[in-house]
């Protein structure tokens, strides 16, 4: 089995709790003329397709590293990562979690806007403005690009919800 899908089969085991997490941010109560009249008892936050990216690091990271979250920058095989598709304007929203003890649960998490995250890094390149970020690489080859959420502007909100 290739490191791709050993590592694909791990962080699948998550998508169930990762919709139950998400779906409760997406709908919310539809407000009573609607439900009254149009027998509509939820809406979606958003009438467009939101995607969204998941990742979820293993345990130990989040104690490691409270504050930050990480986006694959390169790959060994030269494929585009999630950083570029990221900045070339793919994804709405990332979650990022943190797998408990147990390997199995998700015991922290944020969701992130990745408008407000692109936004970030262009006022980083063209103002100055000041981002904590750095670059790690493991010992398979893949390197990510860390940042530090603290880093960011208060507006827009880079975080959406956190658990």
């Amino acid at each position: 089995m290739s490191f791709y899908s050993a590592n694909r089969r791990w962080s699948d085991q998550f998508l169930p709790e990762i919709k139950s997490i998400i779906g409760s941010r997406l709908l919310q109560t539809a407000p009573d003329p609607l439900d009254h009249f149009q027998a509509t008892d939820l809406l979606t936050l958003d009438a467009k397709d939101m995607r969204i990216a998941a990742r979820v690091r293993r345990h130990g990271y989040a104690d490691r590293y409270p504050h930050q979250f990480t986006i694959r920058a390169k790959l060994p095989t030269g494929a585009e990562t999630e950083l570029s598709k990221i900045v070339n304007g793919y994804g709405d929203w990332m979650f990022y979690g943190h797998a408990g003890p147990d390997g199995q649960t998700i015991v922290n998490w944020w969701l992130i806007d990745l408008s407000a995250f692109r936004a970030a890094l262009i006022r980083h390149r063209t103002t100055g403005a000041h981002l904590q970020m750095g670059d790690m690489r493991n010992p398979d080859g893949t390197c990510f690009k860390w940042f530090d959420i603290r880093s960011f502007p208060k507006e827009p909100p880079l975080v959406v919800a956190r658990g």
